[in-house]
């Protein structure tokens, strides 16, 4: 069984960074994609970014939403087990609970970023990100 554990999360001024980290555990995840998503109150869940496994076939590609593009950047350490959200220039309205979320499967979920969820097999339990001055 794989455990996902998000940090990193808390309080930010908007403009400012934030770097959340996803530890696996269990289960070696290196050919897995790995997804992080958020839900801010009263909305529903949301793709943010994904990234595909390293092997060649899937070549750790990357994905991400419209509305973050240019401001985070996914990335993995396999070696770490580890999968982090760089998250700059912040604005309120990335507050959210973020949750990572890993696929059996190799490469990220097909379509919209919004409905990458149905796809994932294993949660962590999230971390807060509030912005705010």
């Amino acid at each position: 069984q794989l455990q996902l554990v998000e940090s990193g999360g808390g309080l930010v001024q908007p403009g400012g960074s934030l770097k959340l980290s996803c530890v696996a555990s269990g289960i070696t995840w290196d050919y897995y994609a790995v997804g992080w998503f958020r839900q801010a109150p009263g909305k529903e869940r949301e793709g943010v970014s994904c990234i595909s496994s390293s092997i060649p076939t899937s070549d750790g590609m990357t994905y991400y939403a419209d509305s973050v593009k240019g401001r985070f950047t996914i990335s993995r350490d396999n070696a770490k087990n580890t999968v982090y959200l760089q998250m700059n220039s912040l604005t309120p309205e990335d507050a959210a609970v973020y949750y990572c979320a890993a696929d059996i499967t190799p490469t990220c979920p097909p379509g919209r970023p919004a409905i990458w969820h149905y796809a994932m097999d294993y949660w962590g339990v999230g971390t807060l990100v509030t912005v705010s001055s």
